[in-house]
């Protein structure tokens, strides 16, 4: 077992979930918290089923991981 970490959104439509630090593009969604988190996990190991370990190869790997909310002039 490895462990990845998650970012976890909440919108009006429901909850999105994609993990940090994996070669690739990878979503899970629901409609609660738990239920992206569960979806994004089986995706994360179909991903790695079909392309192999070398997607969570990331170097340097993801320590930590922040939210920050900054202005944007536009």
């Amino acid at each position: 077992m490895q462990q990845v970490k998650i970012v976890v959104e909440k919108n009006p439509d429901g909850y999105v979930a994609y993990p940090l630090g994996l070669k690739g593009v990878v979503v899970g969604q629901g409609d609660t918290y738990e239920e992206a988190l569960t979806d994004v996990k089986s995706a994360i190991q179909f991903h790695v089923e079909t392309f192999g370990k070398e997607v969570l190869e990331i170097e340097p790997p993801v320590i930590e991981a922040f939210v920050a909310e900054a202005g944007v002039e536009i």
